[in-house]
């Protein structure tokens, strides 16, 4: 569909702009001012004139970007930009995520950054927003990706450190490190007292969420231990990057696992080369997208990163006005590299 004069946002080289507030939407090449919907560092990166932010994510945007100018808003909190109404909306991705709505001309959007819907003890939940145009994620926008009880892959992750603990074995779970392996730790809290051992990858964001006030399981640095002491029977979490690397050397016995939405896929894990692979997103899943979708009541869909095609030629064939916005997002394995400072990876 071509661009309107009228659109609220559009497409640039930097990213989602804003025509009537003269601002972009995590943008990824430097602008004057930015909305920014979350702190991973594909949607959150440095060199931006100002910073708008929900007050949430204030201490993760500290932590990855230092002392830039940043604006503080609370969910919810009406604030003006040029000719545009601007309002954040929690988006349950990550602490602080938020959605952005944007008033304009007669007209409502909302960008929807990366959300999901499932309950997570770590960040506000999901509030489905009304809208004439909708930009959604479509990260996992295929019939395919469809999320178990989150509270029950919990369970089996405590099931798994156990039966590694019987054959003598760490349990090291490879999760990414922004979002992800905080929500596995508040998630663990209260059915495991067995504290988790932590790479400093990791250990860096977990204290920026405990610094926040979210309760998780407790923890241990894996830097802080004797080189030669036994972890047979620990939960290790790391970040992917890890895998292979000189750093496991000093667990004698393993097993690997991984974490994500990813994993819903077979051939998946087999590429990860885990002996485990353990089903939690922080991305909607597709019947998900599609009750978000109805939720807004939005005539015009945009679908952005991700399997868009699938989700757009679902749509038209049920009537509805879709389309995509090809953006320079990546999928969390690249979100996780940029938050934790690491060496991105391919996507998977």
């Amino acid at each position: 569909m071509p661009e309107s004069p009228d659109d609220l946002v559009v497409l640039r080289p930097e990213g989602l702009y804003c025509p009537p507030g003269d601002f972009h939407i995590d943008p990824w090449r430097p602008v004057p001012r930015a909305v920014i919907t979350h702190g991973h560092g594909d949607h959150a990166r440095g060199g931006m004139g100002e910073y708008h932010c929900s007050r949430d994510s204030i201490p993760i945007l500290r932590w990855r970007l230092g002392g830039q100018v940043v604006h503080a808003h609370d969910y919810g909190e009406a604030f003006t930009l040029d000719r545009a109404r601007v309002s954040l909306h929690p988006a349950g991705h990550v602490l602080g995520s938020a959605q952005v709505r944007i008033e304009a001309d007669g007209q409502v959007w909302v960008a929807s950054g990366d959300y999901k819907r499932q309950p997570d003890p770590t960040c506000a939940p999901f509030e489905p927003v009304q809208c004439d145009t909708f930009i959604t994620e479509a990260t996992f926008g295929l019939p395919v990706y469809r999320w178990p009880d989150t509270r029950q892959v919990a369970a089996d992750i405590v099931q798994w450190r156990r039966q590694c603990a019987e054959r003598g074995e760490a349990a090291i779970l490879y999760c990414y490190a922004l979002g992800k392996a905080q929500r596995v730790l508040a998630e663990l809290r209260g059915l495991d007292d067995v504290p988790a051992l932590l790479h400093g990858a990791i250990d860096a964001g977990v204290q920026v969420y405990r610094q926040a006030g979210i309760a998780m399981l407790d923890t241990e640095r894996v830097s802080d231990l004797p080189r030669n002491a036994d972890c047979a029977g620990r939960l290790v979490i790391a970040p992917p990057s890890a895998a292979g690397s000189a750093w496991l050397r000093r667990f004698r016995r393993a097993q690997h696992g991984f974490a994500s939405g990813w994993m819903r896929i077979r051939g998946n894990r087999r590429r990860r080369n885990v002996d485990r692979g353990f089903v939690i997103s922080d991305h909607a899943d597709w019947p998900d997208l599609l009750r978000t979708i109805a939720d807004t009541g939005a005539r015009r869909i945009i679908a952005t990163h991700g399997n868009t095609d699938a989700l757009v030629r679902h749509l038209c064939e049920q009537g509805v006005a879709a389309e995509s916005f090809h953006t320079g997002y990546g999928d969390e394995t690249l979100q996780d590299a940029a938050a934790a400072g690491e060496p991105q990876e391919p996507g998977t």
